[in-house]
């Protein structure tokens, strides 16, 4: 009887938590047995190594082959099991070395001619065998990715065969090529955008800021070419966020060779995404839509058309900047630390207000659409802005505004005035920072609270405007929130704008 151990993991979120893959080989009936709670991808690991065994001229022998992967009492899934499966099982069978593969950890799937497929989660898999001490043996495709968690041995083999070469002696797998930074999507210029200098400017101090944004107009106003130049105005990602974003991409299987995401991510979900689609969940509960936006935007164009249930999903992450995928036997918690942008139109038809083009329901249409976003939802929206289009002579005669270059310089010194202000391990932005490392003069704290008590604001709603006002005084260079900056913040979560509209049209008798 022989037994032989290789080290591997398992994931929880973005957490790698440590697998011992055991084989055991012994006289009986011949079998290949798999137990400690596999799925069905780990389970069919069995038939994937057994055909690479063959493609090399080896044969299983017939004998009783029993495979634990411990601890038992937790779920493994994905197929990156196959790799520490049949360097195990080579082990046992005294074709490579046990003691030298016990200082590595394993992940890749195995095609049937021995050749090593990607695999997903291999990011955080390096980082936490680097902290164990260990190596990593992974998929040639991969070594770059791996290579990110630091001073450690990486094995990136091309196929099965190359690593047998290797722990005998016969071939020396070179070093991986370290990785590069990802460029990120092209960005889009906001020299763009003609007029709409309202929305720039919100557009600007949301940026700064990190705060969530409702834009609503008619159709064909700009909201979502709006929406499409904010990444081009938000700075780099910071080592730590690089670091942390690329995780959840790399469990997702998103990390496309090995380069580390260095800019903050967009996402735009269409709204007949599920639930799980997008905070997060499902089969094997991946990470959402919500999670890869982490450190990013993401945007929800026709806002009101995704189901009440999928946006009732976004009140706790927008707070708490993770979210939570219960399960009968764990939970998982991802990041989710995203800027929420939103687009809608006042109403159903799109054009309420509008005498020429409004449907024969108004104003009742736009009550009734306007109620798909509930009150807590918008409460924790720190900015509110209407859109109006451009008319065709406004259109051919203003000139180009500002380009996202340089409103981009003024958003990156906004933000170090405030990781100046936090620290670098304090709040990433405004939106994250408590009322009370914001530097506040009292005549504006006192005009905020007789401001807050007529607008009948929430707590909630009284310190996002407060962060708003410090992004303001950010903008304009101030060392403390003047009360102008916190007028024009409360500007912004006055009202809705359709909420001004219908109540015009019922003052007309409309």
């Amino acid at each position: 009887m022989s037994i032989a151990r290789v080290n591997s993991f398992a994931f929880s979120g973005i957490d790698a938590q440590r697998v011992e893959v055991q084989v055991q080989i012994a006289s009986g009936l011949p079998a290949f047995l798999m137990v400690g709670l596999p799925d069905k991808a780990v389970g069919e690991a069995r038939e994937r190594v057994r055909a690479a065994l063959t493609s090399m001229g080896l044969a299983l022998p017939p004998k009783r082959i029993l495979v634990n992967l411990a601890p038992a009492d937790m779920l493994k899934e994905g197929s990156h099991f196959d790799l520490p499966v049949a360097l195990a099982v080579l082990a046992a069978m005294d074709i490579l070395p046990a003691e030298d593969l016990f200082a590595f950890a394993a992940l890749g799937e195995l095609s049937l001619d021995g050749r090593l497929n990607p695999a997903a989660g291999i990011l955080p898999a390096a980082i936490a065998a680097q902290g164990q001490g260990w190596g990593l043996i992974c998929p040639a495709s991969q070594g770059a990715e791996a290579g990110w968690a630091g001073d450690m041995t990486i094995l990136a083999a091309p196929d099965l065969l190359s690593l047998i070469n290797h722990f005998r002696g016969t071939q020396l797998l070179a070093p991986p090529p370290p990785g590069t930074l990802g460029a990120g999507a092209p960005s889009l210029d906001l020299a763009d955008v003609k007029g709409m200098d309202v929305a720039r400017r919100t557009l600007e101090v949301a940026a700064a800021g990190g705060h969530n944004l409702l834009m609503i107009g008619p159709p064909g106003s700009g909201k979502s070419m709006l929406a499409a130049r904010l990444p081009g105005l938000l700075p780099d990602l910071t080592p730590r966020q690089a670091l942390e974003v690329s995780m959840i991409h790399s469990v997702s299987g998103m990390l496309t060779n090995g380069q580390l995401v260095t800019r903050p991510p967009f996402r735009d979900p269409h709204f007949s995404a599920s639930p799980a689609a997008i905070a997060g969940g499902g089969l094997r509960a991946r990470p959402g839509e919500i999670s890869l936006a982490h450190r990013g935007v993401l945007f929800l164009d026709e806002m009101p058309e995704f189901p009440r249930a999928t946006l009732e999903a976004l009140r706790a992450p927008m707070e708490t900047g993770q979210t939570t995928v219960s399960r009968a036997a764990a939970h998982i918690t991802y990041p989710a630390r995203f800027q929420l942008v939103g687009a809608m139109n006042p109403c159903r038809c799109g054009y309420l207000g509008d005498g020429g083009r409004e449907c024969g329901r108004a104003p009742r249409c736009g009550e009734d659409y306007q109620s798909k976003l509930s009150g807590p939802l918008l409460d924790r929206i720190d900015i509110t802005i209407g859109v109006m289009p451009l008319s065709p002579r406004e259109m051919s005669w203003i000139p180009a505004g500002e380009s996202s270059a340089v409103v981009a310089q003024r958003i990156a010194e906004a933000r170090a005035r405030a990781i100046q202000r936090y620290g670098e391990d304090g709040p990433g932005s405004n939106a994250e920072a408590g009322p009370d490392l914001m530097p506040t003069t009292i005549e504006a704290r006192e005009f905020l609270e007789r401001a807050a008590e007529k607008l009948q604001l929430s707590v909630r709603g009284q310190i996002r405007a407060l962060r708003v006002g410090r992004t303001i005084a950010d903008l304009a260079g101030a060392q403390e929130t003047q009360r102008f900056h916190i007028a024009e913040a409360l500007t912004y979560r006055h009202k809705l704008p359709q909420q001004a509209t219908l109540e015009r049209l019922r003052a007309t008798g409309h």
